[in-house]
């Protein structure tokens, strides 16, 4: 059985239309993809440097926490 789909004028409008459309989602699409790729790699960043931040208060309490042990211990 041999059937040949005839397409209407309007019907190629449609389909350039939604093609259109779909171009333009898929150019908001990469637009949105590389602004949360950048916040990532901000966040990221920002993560280290509080990792780092807290590593080095944490040593500065404990190194506080032995001299307070030490008086103590020598009173």
């Amino acid at each position: 059985m041999n059937s040949k789909t005839v397409y209407t004028e309007t019907d190629l409008q449609q389909l350039e239309q939604r093609i259109d459309e779909l171009i333009d989602t898929v150019g908001l699409l990469k637009n949105e993809n590389t602004s949360l790729r950048q916040q990532k790699d901000k966040l990221v960043s920002e993560r280290s440097q509080l990792i780092e931040k807290t590593e080095l208060a944490r040593n500065r309490v404990e190194a506080m926490i032995s001299r307070l042990r030490s008086l103590e211990l020598g009173s």
